[in-house]
């Protein structure tokens, strides 16, 4: 089977580099799924999954806050906003991130506050349902 070149980054870090079988990835018009030889491709990433298959058939789990998907004949490259291995999150630090969103939310404070509440709600609901995905997995 063939692979693709795909590197995951951040403003932070280099999140991943190495070949993939199929990446597939939530963008704004729904979830891609991108395997060798697809056409080349721009778009927008909505906060969701990520997820790499290696060959052989590993599967990497990865949670990203939005950025961009970018296509190439030899490479996909995602550039995230910010992007956590699925594994490496703490439920307990996502609840209390939910539960501050949602209660500024409640409280309807100050328009700039509201959206970036809105903003960190969508990424924790994205790290929840990863959790969610990996307490399946482990169940298998």
């Amino acid at each position: 089977m063939s692979t693709i070149r795909c590197d995951i980054v951040s403003a932070e870090q280099e999140i991943f580099h190495g070949e993939a079988e199929l990446i597939v990835a939530t963008g704004e018009q729904g979830e891609l799924g991108i395997a060798p030889r697809h056409a080349p491709l721009i778009t927008r990433l909505k906060p969701g999954k990520l997820i790499v298959t290696l060959p052989g058939g590993e599967k990497l789990d990865f949670t990203v806050n939005g950025g961009i998907l970018e296509v190439q004949p030899q490479v996909v490259t995602v550039l995230a906003d910010s992007a956590v291995r699925s594994t490496d999150l703490d439920e307990s630090s996502v609840l209390a991130a939910k539960a501050e969103a949602e209660r500024i939310l409640a409280n309807r404070g100050e328009a700039m506050e509201v959206a970036e509440a809105q903003a960190k709600l969508a990424e924790v609901s994205a790290q929840l349902q990863a959790l969610e995905r990996l307490r399946k997995n482990l169940k298998h």
